[in-house]
């Protein structure tokens, strides 16, 4: 499956994801996003670098090609994926139009 554009990152999102792979030597692997059952609002965000499975719905943004489980896709579409280094930085910052409310990490969503 390919769906373009369902994820969009920023150009800070995608040099910290590059240097996350460096460091972690998986260049050669897939930004996965996922949401799960959890976090202080019903759902939780996830990432991590993975080979594509056949079901995967496949993107990508700023040359860093993405995958989502068929069920994580319904959730995300038009997510957009920011970096925050500043002093008050609070890492990876997603902005789903598809949640309800967030809590405040950030991290978890309805």
């Amino acid at each position: 499956m390919d769906f373009a554009g369902v994820i969009t990152l920023t150009s800070r999102a995608a040099a910290q994801i590059r240097s996350m792979q460096q460091e972690l030597g998986a260049e050669r692997k897939a930004l996965r996003l996922l949401v799960e059952s959890g976090g202080c609002s019903g759902f939780q965000y996830g990432m991590s670098f993975d080979e594509p499975k056949p079901d995967d719905a496949q993107c990508e943004s700023e040359g860093i090609p993405m995958v989502l489980d068929p069920a994580s896709a319904a959730y995300l579409g038009g997510t957009q994926i920011d970096f925050d280094d500043g002093l008050q930085g609070k890492g990876f910052e997603i902005k789903n139009p598809n949640a309800q409310s967030t809590c405040g990490c950030g991290k978890s969503f309805s």
